[in-house]
């Protein structure tokens, strides 16, 4: 869009030197406005990208003991994550070193956020995709420990979210896993959808598109990958907007819209 307005701009003042000109600074603002300000900059992109594996994964470490126990489930979830990311061995072996260190009791995890949000902090989506990530993580053995909760809380304060916003993100994701593998499960009532969506049955239809259409966004390939989001893992958060579309399905069926 910008790209285009530029050309025409550009030449219409200044010709077909201008139209280069304004075919350039159009193509930048495009960029930014696809994929945000971390699109810019590949350099910056690729440090993002780092940053954002480095705390995934002992953020991981440090959830999988919280309490108490790595279980083999989670050691499991660990593997089944590090194979959808087709990892060398090399970066396996670095993967599973920065799960140990996370998981020892000793570790302080609040620096590893501290660089974090100094590298990644003013991307629009990537944390709330590493806050979703890890919620997955906590439910990998089947249930939610106290502990992992009280973690959690803690891992989206550093992250900017404050209790009652990361109520509200557990609620959606909580209720999106009910929606696994584009089918709808069969215990799973209308209220899940509504809640996956972070709406309720008093929401306008408006409201409902407007909170469809900004999740999806937050997944959107594009924009990950542009700020920072290692291409692959991008299946996996196309995984999570599956669950988010069967949801809002089923609001769509029962509202006719």
């Amino acid at each position: 869009m910008f790209k285009l307005i530029g050309v025409i701009a550009g030449y219409y003042f200044f010709g077909f030197f201008g139209a280069l000109l304004g075919l350039f600074v159009g193509s930048f603002f495009d960029r930014i406005r696809v994929y945000g300000s971390g699109g810019v900059n590949p350099l910056q992109n690729a440090l993002r990208q780092a940053v954002f594996l480095e705390t995934v994964f002992i953020s991981m470490g440090k959830l999988a003991k919280a309490d108490g126990h790595v279980s083999q489930d989670e050691i499991d979830h660990v593997e089944q994550f590090m194979q959808k990311l087709n990892m060398t061995a090399q970066h396996r072996q670095q993967a599973i070193k920065l799960f140990k260190q996370g998981a020892d009791p000793a570790f302080d995890i609040a620096p590893t956020y501290r660089r974090f949000m100094s590298v990644c902090g003013h991307t629009k989506n990537l944390k709330q995709v590493l806050l979703v990530y890890l919620i997955v993580m906590a439910l990998a053995d089947g249930h939610f420990h106290p502990a992992e909760e009280a973690l959690l809380t803690e891992i989206a304060g550093y992250l900017g979210y404050s209790p009652s916003e990361f109520k509200h993100v557990m609620d959606m994701v909580l209720n999106q896993s009910h929606f696994g593998g584009g089918q709808v499960n069969p215990a799973a009532a209308l209220d899940d959808a509504y809640k996956a969506l972070g709406v309720s049955k008093d929401s306008s239809d408006a409201e409902i598109k407007r909170a469809y259409r900004k999740l999806m966004s937050q997944y959107h390939p594009d924009k990950l990958m542009g700020q920072g989001m290692p291409e692959d893992m991008i299946a996996m958060a196309t995984e999570q907007a599956k669950e988010i579309q069967v949801a809002y399905d089923l609001i769509k069926k029962s509202r006719n819209i």
